[in-house]
């Protein structure tokens, strides 16, 4: 049973959001509710998967909080390619996110989990690499290097899929997207309050670039080919192939 995401319910002292024990405990609970169409982004994530999976792939989920969609792709591959050989790297820098994915993966062998700051980690040969909105939460400057890196572990054919918060071009449209998105939050039970101290918290932690900027920087890490696969309002979620 999800444990339901009262954090901001009630005024409280605000200081820049971290992934610490008690967001760990409702973060399930938080992305359903916070970030729009989550399961089919896992829909997408599957079909990609399903085309271009080979056997003795490494997989990497980088920011892979408590182990959701490692579940997905590891229960997917089973039935999908029974028998076939893969192997599935989770990274996060929270221990306390970890944790509760380790519960989530109990019984799941091919898993492996590693407590690491992105920008330090060694990526070796992959086939998939997923970031599931942990970029945004990278310093910008930051980012072109850990692109590169991820571009350097995939094998040619190899399938990198971003989905991130991103920011319109224009400022007035990015108002009204992220009215749009809060409308979204209201719909899904959270009050006036909670959206507000929530966004005080993100504020200067969570930083999101425009598409076209998202885009330039997959290309300049050397995928060539780079799509958005889907967008809503003010998250897309974007397709590099090596």
């Amino acid at each position: 049973m999800l444990e339901t995401d009262n954090l901001f319910k009630r005024k409280r002292a605000i200081e820049p959001f971290s992934f610490n024990q008690e967001v760990a405990d409702v973060f399930d609970d938080m992305v359903e509710r916070s970030v729009p169409f989550y399961k089919e982004i896992h829909k997408i994530i599957l079909d990609v998967l399903g085309k271009s999976f080979m056997p003795g792939d490494r997989i990497y989920d980088l920011g892979c909080s408590t182990g959701t969609t490692i579940k997905i792709l590891h229960d997917f591959i089973k039935e999908k390619f029974p028998d076939q050989y893969f192997e599935i790297v989770g990274v996060d820098n929270s221990q306390a996110m970890l944790n509760n994915c380790q519960k989530k993966l109990s019984g799941i062998s091919n898993a492996t989990l590693t407590c690491d700051d992105l920008e330090k980690i060694e990526l070796g040969p992959s086939g998939l690499t997923v970031m599931n909105y942990t970029l945004q939460f990278i310093n910008p400057i930051k980012r072109p290097e850990l692109l590169n890196k991820i571009y350097d572990s995939l094998r040619p054919g190899g399938v990198f899929i971003l989905s991130e918060k991103i920011k319109a071009e224009d400022n007035f449209i990015d108002d009204l997207l992220i009215d749009l998105y809060y409308d979204f939050k209201r719909r899904n039970g959270y009050s006036e309050l909670e959206i507000a101290q929530k966004r005080e918290a993100l504020e200067n932690v969570l930083v999101p670039i425009t598409p076209n900027n998202q885009i330039e920087l997959l290309k300049m890490a050397g995928f060539s080919r780079v799509e958005v696969l889907f967008r809503w309002y003010n998250f897309a979620c974007y397709l590099g192939v090596k």
